[in-house]
């Protein structure tokens, strides 16, 4: 399996782990599956995911807890906060069109590592 195959396969099992009410970070998704600079693959793969996925991926957001846009004019930031909502998270609307965001101090998942150690 190739490095980029292996670690979208990591992300969407790391991504099924997320508590519900809670969110993670594109780049805590890449360090706990062993890729730690692969951050935008993480998003990548995400993103690719079709609308009808059970993969929980509102619940992963970028390092600042801003709802990253989807690459659909902004729908899926209004999707994702809808979604985060829905489980119980705040999400804060920033002043002057400067986004969605969550407090990662609140609402963050960022174990150092998982039990089944997906990085072997």
């Amino acid at each position: 399996m190739s490095d980029i195959a292996d670690l979208t396969a990591k992300t969407y099992e790391i991504a099924r782990m997320i508590p519900y009410g809670q969110v993670t970070s594109y780049g805590h998704i890449a360090k706990l599956a062993g890729y730690p600079t692969y951050s935008r693959h993480v998003g990548n793969a995400l993103k690719a995911l079709p609308p009808d996925t059970d993969i929980p991926w509102q619940r992963v957001v970028n390092s600042r807890g801003l709802i990253s846009p989807r690459g659909d004019l902004g729908l899926g930031v209004a999707r994702q906060k809808e979604r985060l909502e829905q489980e119980g998270v705040e999400v804060e609307t920033l002043m002057g069109n400067g986004g969605e965001r969550v407090d990662l101090r609140r609402w963050g998942w960022f174990p150092d590592r998982l039990e089944d150690d997906l990085a072997d």
